[in-house]
């Protein structure tokens, strides 16, 4: 079987490649995290367009099998247009993640938390009304929460007191669920739970990893895993620990985005 490309603006996309890892063991893995232009959600939409085919342009070059889009700005921007123009199955992380949120929410109220370009979108409200048109959706642009996670800062109260910020309209709603329509924001997810006791929150990356399992056949033996970014590959090695755990040993190169 080919490898699986997936691809986010920055390292939050590892949170998706740790689950996909973890689903499929057998199966090659190749990760492009965009580090050199990260963010992506606070970019016009003709911007992450052109990012985005650049960064799936880099993947086919690796001769992929298939395409997860393990960002959230991604994925509600540019996910048709490359389902239309790519001649593999690309996958988002909106569509698994509204369907799991379905499934958990008890009252019918469900909050949703992204960037500026995400929550901007309703991409998330519209596909959750899709599912079941009583939903009762409610959504916060959340813009601190990136760069708080890229520099290291997850730990640290300034991510609590900014999570709690940003929960309180979702929680003053009674929402019972909530969709991390970023995926950065899962490595902030105890903070989360700490500051909205009772509420259950979706991991999108981890959602669209387990459509991604569910559709395609485990290889055999041990399948590898190749990352790249468009930054110093020191960052990264920095930074992903965080996603990943401290035992992780993946080769990281640089690449020239901009020629692709």
């Amino acid at each position: 079987m080919k490898p699986i490309g997936i691809f986010d603006s920055g390292l939050g996309g590892l949170c998706a490649l740790k689950e996909l890892r973890a689903l499929m063991p057998g199966t090659d893995l190749i990760y492009f995290g965009d580090t050199g232009r990260t963010p992506y959600g606070t970019r016009s939409a003709e911007t992450i367009m052109k990012y985005a085919n650049q960064d799936a342009r880099f993947l086919m070059s690796q001769n992929v099998c298939a395409v997860l889009i393990a960002c959230g700005t991604v994925s509600t921007v540019a996910l048709n247009a490359l389902k239309l123009t790519l001649p593999v199955p690309v996958y988002g992380v909106v569509s698994a993640a509204s369907v799991e949120a379905a499934k958990t929410t008890k009252n019918g109220k469900i909050g949703v938390t992204g960037t500026g370009a995400t929550i901007g979108s309703g991409v998330f409200e519209h596909e959750l009304k899709l599912i079941n048109g009583d939903f009762e959706v409610h959504s916060v642009a959340c813009p601190l929460l990136v760069p708080i996670v890229e520099y290291g800062f997850a730990g640290d109260e300034i991510a609590y007191l900014a999570v709690k910020k940003y929960l309180e309209p979702l929680t003053d709603k009674g929402v019972d669920t909530v969709i991390l329509g970023c995926t950065h924001f899962p490595i902030l997810k105890k903070m989360m739970e700490k500051a909205a006791p009772g509420v259950t929150f979706i991991d999108s990356g981890a959602a669209a990893a387990r459509k991604i399992a569910s559709e395609f056949c485990d290889g055999d033996g041990e399948g590898t895993v190749h990352c790249y970014v468009s930054d110093t590959p020191s960052n990264f090695n920095k930074t992903a620990g965080v996603f990943l755990g401290k035992d992780f040993d993946f080769d990281v190169k640089r690449i020239d985005i901009e020629a692709y």
